[in-house]
């Protein structure tokens, strides 16, 4: 298959590489300091699942190089999202299908009108990778799974061949029968994740061993599985405890997310995708949302980056 990703950050290129070993056509579209290690020493993935080097993947920071490809992973950060999709435009043809694998929960709403709903798939993804440096990915969690799936609900013959194909390059890869429900709960984790180490500078690992931490933890997500209900989603509330759970078991005790990361950094921040979203939804549906509203504004001012004095 020909595959775009769009763009070569730390999840992207994670995936894209797995399909560029097992001997897909890959095309990476990178910028700045990242690119040019890419194409100076190919590109490098240190994995808890085994390491790998592409010693010469096609890299560009320009789609048009590229031309049309079956598949699109976008990936790019929210605030990128309908600047990229323009960007795009130039790898669709007729039968392409754009898989989202962003954080927040309105990837789908936002790219649509853009290029297309038809090709677009809304997706999700649970791994914790960084670009260690310029053309290194680090992975570090045991998980990496992406769970996708039409709109709607249909068959789709070009998507059920992606995932087919992601399966033989050894991705964790689902196939939805409600993706409205997946990407709600991928949300309520996220929001969890990001907020807690963002807020609190910390891993996950002190965050679940302490009660006070822990508890904030959970109550992240019952306020964002709360808003979620309100807007229609069918959400179980023994999802939260799963998560408890699967956090306990699966997630490294040194784990941070993207945003904690972003923040550590001095890089700008999704803060208002993820916090303030679910502090914006639940303003509208009526629905409380008191830590999410206090870790949104206790970060505000590093939205942009360290603010100034």
């Amino acid at each position: 298959m020909r595959i775009a990703i769009m763009a070569a950050g730390a999840v992207g290129a994670y995936f894209g590489a797995r399909m560029a070993a097992a001997g897909h056509d890959v095309f990476f579209i990178a910028r700045g300091a990242h690119l040019e290690a890419i194409r100076k020493n190919g590109l490098k993935v240190e994995s808890v699942h085994g390491d790998l080097h592409l010693p010469a993947p096609n890299a560009t920071d320009d789609p048009r190089d590229v031309g049309p490809v079956d598949v699109v992973l976008f990936a790019v950060k929210l605030w990128d999202t309908e600047k990229a999709a323009e960007q795009m435009l130039p790898l669709l043809g007729p039968n392409t299908r754009i898989i989202t694998l962003q954080n927040g929960v309105d990837s789908f709403e936002r790219l649509a009108p853009i290029v297309g709903a038809e090709r677009t798939i809304p997706g999700v993804t649970y791994v914790v990778t960084v670009i260690d440096v310029p053309g290194v990915i680090k992975q570090t969690s045991q998980f990496q799974s992406i769970i996708c799936g039409t709109i709607d609900g249909r068959a789709d013959a070009p998507l059920q061949a992606f995932v087919d194909a992601a399966k033989k390059a050894h991705i964790d890869i689902t196939l939805s029968d409600n993706i409205q429900r997946d990407r709600w709960q991928k949300f309520i984790f996220l929001s969890a994740t990001s907020g807690a180490t963002a807020v609190m500078r910390s891993s996950m690992g002190p965050i679940l061993a302490d009660p006070d931490t822990r508890a904030l933890f959970r109550n992240i997500m019952r306020e964002t599985l709360a808003v979620g209900r309100a807007k229609g989603v069918a959400l179980d509330e023994s999802y939260i405890d799963e998560r408890m759970a699967f956090a306990d078991k699966n997630t490294p005790g040194g784990m941070k997310a993207s945003m904690a990361n972003d923040l550590d950094r001095g890089n700008r921040l999704e803060l208002d995708w993820l916090a303030g979203q679910v502090s914006r939804l639940g303003k509208e549906a009526g629905v409380p949302t008191p830590v999410n509203d206090t870790i949104y504004a206790a970060l505000k001012f590093f939205r942009m980056g360290p603010p100034r004095a």
